[in-house]
């Protein structure tokens, strides 16, 4: 039994906790949360202890920790888990600093201790779907790839004050989706951005609408979409363009049911919320980190792929503001 205690029981927690709860061979030991309301609730619901964050990472009932906890947070308690051995699954971004997160992967690699960043998009079924039959070579060598994503409506302007931004907070699954299909590196990062959807989020210095254009050193390309506004739901597409062919994953529908009438053909909305749309897949990812600690095998994405993002989100942060290209390593 895979021992895992919960370090933030907000929304994300409550879904980590869920899945933890659907695997065979673990189970939510115990959780902390800076408001204790929110552990206990989550307690009550999992049967786990509630703990101080401190003795929850240093407990020896405590084999591994989630970490869905704000993001300047995540710095210190990657730290504090690696020092004591715990196996790490940490919530997108690592950190809002590349170098940050590079001391992490020192600290990680020291204690030589298994981590994961949770990229859940990889694990949606068809998303994955489309990766393994790019690397099976149905559709050749891949020549561009096209990922649309776009928010039903914005966060509070709180939220995007203390976010990082539009293309750290967001658009960094996309970023990390693009380095899972193109199969090779990017080495140029080009983006655009404007407040088309509410003012006040031009006004907190961010962008609601942007493209970012990728291109690999053999000229694989690219290109993502960004929106904070999508009246018909919440828009997961991607496309990847290949030699021989070309492969697409389209939005899941609240329903399957289509009508046609004298007027034409109707299908029903895009699901509306990214909960309900990745709920297969943080399943999945939750699952394939508990695989691979408790049976040693190797978890992907790791903590590199986790800096890899953010150096590119960082790069489309300064392409936009510099409106120039910009190289990555």
């Amino acid at each position: 039994m895979l021992n895992i205690g919960l370090l933030g029981c907000g929304r994300i927690g409550q879904v980590h906790a869920r899945s933890i709860g659907q695997i065979e061979g673990a189970r939510v030991a115990a959780v902390a949360d800076a408001f204790e309301a929110s552990a206990k609730a989550l307690a009550e619901k999992t049967g786990a202890a509630v703990m101080a964050v401190d003795d929850l990472i240093a407990s020896a009932d405590v084999d591994a920790v989630v970490i869905g906890t704000p993001t300047d947070t995540h710095y210190d308690l990657i730290h504090a888990a690696a020092a004591e051995g715990n196996a790490i699954f940490c919530e997108k971004p690592v950190d809002m600093s590349a170098d940050r997160i590079r001391d992490c992967v020192k600290a990680v690699e020291a204690a030589g201790v298994p981590f994961m960043t949770a990229f859940n998009r990889r694990f949606d079924p068809n998303f994955a779907n489309v990766q393994s039959r790019i690397t099976a070579g149905e559709i050749g060598e891949v020549e561009i790839v096209t990922i649309q994503s776009r928010d039903p409506s914005p966060p509070p302007i709180s939220y995007i004050k203390s976010s990082g931004g539009l293309f750290r907070d967001m658009m960094i699954h996309d970023l990390d989706m693009a380095r899972f299909l193109l199969g090779e590196e990017p080495v140029t990062v080009y983006a655009v951005g404007a407040s088309l959807v509410d003012p006040e989020i031009g006004r907190a210095g961010d962008v609601d609408t942007a493209a970012v254009t990728l291109t690999t050193k053999t000229g694989r390309i690219c290109q993502i979409t960004n929106s904070r506004r999508a009246t018909y739901g919440y828009d997961q597409r991607i496309e990847v363009h290949g030699a021989k062919g070309m492969l697409r994953a389209e939005n899941m529908l609240e329903n399957t049911v289509e009508i046609a009438t004298s007027t034409g053909f109707s299908k029903a909305p895009a699901q509306h919320f990214f909960l309900e749309r990745y709920e297969a897949a943080y399943r999945a990812e939750m699952a394939h980190f508990v695989d691979g600690v408790v049976n040693q095998k190797r978890i992907s994405p790791g903590i590199t792929d986790g800096l890899r993002a953010q150096v590119l989100a960082d790069a489309a942060t300064q392409s936009y503001k510099e409106r120039t290209p910009i190289s990555v390593a």
